[in-house]
């Protein structure tokens, strides 16, 4: 059984380690947590992952968070996979810090990534994981906020509320997305 695992970010390294890059900072420690690297391919950065007789397909796309759609819409096709087995991992400012949020379909929520996917694919009905990254600004900094790096507190909670969202990617392929929402949405 294979799944595609998409975590939205932007590439560039004053985009490294933001709030906005938290999709692709789970993605990078579920692969180092399995010893396995990225390659640059077409779209973006790629790695294939087993466990317990499931390949996650884990995809960091090249191709800017506004335009992730692209990215997903291509490795979809070429895995030959249905939108129910894909799972697209951003960052939300709804939620407080580190909380997750996995959901089997669902809206935008005002991400632009979110929404570019949904526009491509003509779908919503796909699962998400949403990371909280809270919403501690001012009017008019949330751009600021969104792509700014993690507080020092943050940043000290941040390796275990990782290790929570990418035990939770792994339990999406195994237990599936009811089980699993119900298992982690309230941790």
């Amino acid at each position: 059984m294979k799944y595609l695992v998409t975590g939205l970010g932007n590439i560039g390294s004053e985009y490294a380690h933001t709030r906005h890059n938290i999709g692709f900072d789970i993605l990078d420690a579920l692969a180092g947590a399995s010893n396995i690297s990225f390659k640059d391919q077409r779209y973006g950065f790629y790695a294939e992952l087993k466990h317990r007789g499931r390949t996650y397909c884990l995809l960091k796309p090249s191709t800017y968070v506004n335009l992730s759609g692209n990215a997903v819409r291509y490795y979809l096709q070429k895995l030959k996979l249905p939108e129910d087995r894909m799972l697209v991992v951003a960052d939300d400012i709804a939620l407080p810090f580190g909380k997750i949020r996995l959901r089997a379909k669902g809206g935008d929520a005002g991400h632009n990534g979110l929404a570019h996917i949904n526009q491509v694919l003509g779908s919503n009905k796909y699962p998400r994981l949403r990371f909280g990254i809270g919403n501690t600004f001012g009017q008019g900094q949330q751009v600021d906020h969104v792509l700014g790096k993690w507080e020092p507190d943050e940043e000290k909670a941040l390796p275990e509320r990782i290790d929570v969202a990418t035990e939770a990617i792994l339990s999406f392929g195994v237990l599936g997305v009811e089980r699993t929402m119900n298992r982690y949405n309230n941790l």
